[in-house]
């Protein structure tokens, strides 16, 4: 799908994985193409834990883990971790589960348990299409962001006004990044939308 949409498929990437920290759920994504096209600075922004099994190249390796080591593990489950929260390599041992293990797993589970319970305000904020997800870098909702500054600073030396552009610089979830370009059309220092094309700079930033 990255190869065929990038553009659409990295900001949905990103929407969901920030509704699903909202929602208590565990979001997994898999690629056997670990290139900077695929992984991408705001997909793995959004994603707070990574895992890579053996692959070819340290190149490959860095896409994944922000460094080498994947490279060299020996296959067969062998794999490296990054935990939430911290930068520390784990090596692990996955192991093989079959449909069938899967499947008892799951009957058994259904069989043991009682329906989930949903939170009743956490689902309110998924109808109401889930802006406030807070936590992790995507920040929160603020009147006057106080990255504002910076996304000046990304629009003056990119001369692109784009909400993905300012979440590739800043490293946030499209959330804020979308309320930083609301809030630059707002002080019009950019026009508004236009379609998958950047915005129009409206100003000198050079002046600013």
């Amino acid at each position: 799908l990255m190869m065929v949409a990038p553009a659409d498929i990295e900001t949905c990437i990103a929407r969901i994985a920030q509704l699903a920290r909202a929602a208590g759920i565990h979001l997994i994504l898999a690629t056997q193409r670990p290139s900077v096209n695929v992984i991408t600075g705001v997909i793995k922004a959004n994603l707070p834990s990574r895992i890579s099994f053996k692959v070819a190249s340290k190149i490959d390796s860095r896409t994944i883990l922000d460094g080498g080591g994947a490279e060299a593990l020996i296959g067969k489950g062998d794999m490296l971790f990054i935990p939430p929260g911290t930068s520390n390599l784990v090596r692990a041992q996955g192991a093989f589960v079959s449909d069938d293990e899967i499947n008892a797993i799951v009957e058994f589970l259904q069989e043991k348990n009682d329906p989930p319970q949903f939170a009743e305000d956490v689902q309110k904020q998924i109808d109401a299409g889930g802006d406030d997800t807070g936590g992790g870098d995507d920040g929160g909702p603020s009147d006057g962001d106080e990255l504002l500054p910076d996304a000046i600073d990304v629009l003056r030396s990119t001369k692109r006004a784009s909400t993905s552009m300012l979440q590739r610089r800043l490293r946030i979830g499209y959330n804020r990044a979308a309320r930083l370009m609301e809030e630059l059309e707002e002080r019009g220092i950019v026009g508004p939308e236009n379609g998958s094309s950047p915005r129009e700079i409206m100003v000198d930033l050079d002046a600013m």
